[in-house]
């Protein structure tokens, strides 16, 4: 029997962190007020509430690191640390009305959309279930940590165990013997931060990372009242989303056979230049050597730290990087069968990423005609037209999907896919639609376009740096992070793509589509 009840909601949004946000506002500013937030956790923020540990902080300045529509000019360093980036989210939801619309501790399971009544149905861990006409999906970048880190034993390790998602800040490490397990970015900030108060710090190092220092600095109130000044900041900001935007297009837009010699030389000149640093700030040879990247600069996530690197110059800190064979009851035990006792460990493990298939699981996202988004994304690869919808998934879209990243701070990126389903939500009212879905021929043409504008990309990730583990090089192998083409190009087919790559569903017209 068709099902002809009214959904509860005429959107929903799936995550409260920095995206969540960003859509509630665009919902409001459009009109759109009959919306909820679902959150899993118990703040809004995303990543900035879930994760407080030590050393927390951006690595890209504030300056663009915030929307467009609330800027703030009294941060208090260049590069803020995790509280005062949290606090900045938590005000911009309490001032746009959008924390008031957040059902926090509300995890999404499973999302099914309902051919007959043309709603979404979302049910939660804790099995209730809220429907709505449109969804807009804004989970992170960094979707889940990752459950098992591959090593075998990991459970059996009868210390204390901490992760960057999930630190214990009543655990005092003073004095303790403690192993850390990566050096990426979350590794990056702790290592130093822990450094002067624990025992005996062990880095266990699978790949070196790139860490150039970080400029960074308090801001006096007299730059704070500069920053003020209207129009300033936004000049500012343009100013650098041009240098990115001219630097990306460069790469996308010339031919491999120019680009590719120029991305060698790079790279050797970067790695050159690099060793050059590393001996003004790294006291020992062998660790020095064991630091140095054989990779390019930007085929693995570059990190910012001024004391990353000299942390490895204390005497109480030790740098492994012998494989791990397996984790014991007592500590680490590496293939060299060297035992390494610990009283806490810390995994640093890194997370299952947007743009890998593995980590969308077969039967929690299913659209029309049972379309299952993982089986889509295993068999036929990552894709979405503007990155944010796909064919077989009537009014849903994604703010971080398939080639999304245009090189700008995360909050213009977010911003930017907002405008996109708002605008398509938008249409949608207004032609009285019961659903739109984006036409396959559109999204097929968009991806066969974006997929060879990457060519250049790719080469550079799959075949020159092939040989390094990075999350800009999924396990297709294709590099799905990265949207290759400039910010502002992205930005216009998010305002202005054609209305009619969309297909909308009028009930007037007696099942008739236009």
């Amino acid at each position: 029997m068709k099902d002809t009840a009214e959904p509860q909601y005429e959107v929903a949004v799936i995550g409260a962190g920095p995206g969540g946000i960003a859509a509630g506002v665009k919902l409001r500013q459009a009109g759109i007020d009959d919306f909820i937030v679902l959150e899993r956790s118990d703040e809004v923020g995303g990543s900035w509430h879930e994760n407080h540990y030590p050393g927390l902080g951006v690595d890209i300045p504030a300056l663009a690191y915030q929307y467009s529509f609330a800027r703030k000019a009294n941060w208090s360093r260049v590069f803020p640390l995790g509280p005062e980036v949290k606090q900045y989210h938590v005000d911009v939801a309490n001032r746009f009305g959008v924390r008031e619309r957040v059902r926090f501790g509300a995890e999404v399971d499973r999302e099914e959309w309902d051919d007959d009544s043309g709603y979404w149905k979302l049910r939660l861990t804790d099995g209730s279930v809220v429907t709505a006409r449109f969804v807009i999906s804004a989970v992170g970048a960094f979707v889940r940590p990752k459950d098992e880190v591959g090593i075998p034993g990991t459970r059996s390790f009868k210390g204390k165990v901490l992760r960057p998602s999930d630190w214990d800040h009543d655990y005092d490490l003073s004095g303790k013997a403690v192993g850390i397990i990566g050096t990426g970015a979350s590794a990056v900030q702790i290592i130093p931060s822990i450094a002067p108060e624990v025992g005996q710090l062990t880095v266990f190092q699978r790949t070196p990372v790139w860490s150039l220092p970080k400029p960074d600095f308090r801001i006096p109130v007299a730059l704070q009242r500069v920053l003020g000044v209207p129009g300033l900041q936004p000049m500012l900001h343009g100013g650098a989303l041009v240098v990115v935007d001219l630097a990306l297009r460069a790469i996308v837009g010339l031919p491999g056979g120019v680009v590719h010699p120029v991305m060698d030389r790079f790279d050797a000149v970067c790695q050159a230049l690099y060793r050059r640093y590393l001996a003004r700030v790294i006291t020992d040879p062998a660790t020095r050597a064991a630091l140095t990247p054989n990779f390019g600069l930007v085929a693995k996530r570059p990190t910012l730290s001024n004391s990353y690197l000299r942390a490895y110059n204390r005497d109480n800190v030790t740098l492994v990087t012998t494989p791990i064979e397996k984790i014991t009851p007592t500590g680490i035990r590496t293939d060299d069968k060297a035992l390494h006792r610990f009283d806490a460990l810390i995994l640093a493990t890194g997370y299952e990423v947007f743009s890998d298939p593995e980590t969308y699981r077969p039967g929690t996202v299913l659209g029309r005609n049972g379309f299952d988004l993982a089986k889509f994304y295993n068999e036929e690869g990552l894709q979405a037209y503007q990155s944010v919808s796909v064919h077989g998934l009537p009014n849903r879209w994604t703010l971080v999907g398939p080639y999304s990243w245009t090189g700008s701070g995360w909050h213009a990126f977010v911003e930017m896919t907002a405008d996109h389903a708002v605008r398509a939500i938008g249409e949608a009212r207004r032609r009285g639609a019961v659903w739109c879905e984006v036409r396959k021929e559109a999204a097929d043409a968009y991806h066969r376009e974006i997929h060879r504008r990457g060519e250049s990309l790719r080469y550079y990730l799959a075949d020159l740096n092939g040989h390094v583990p990075t999350y800009y090089r999924n396990s297709q192998g294709d590099s799905t992070y990265v949207r290759p083409s400039g910010f502002f190009e992205a930005r216009r087919g998010s305002r202005r793509f054609p209305l009619d790559d969309y297909r909308y569903q009028v009930p007037a017209l007696a099942g008739a589509s236009s």
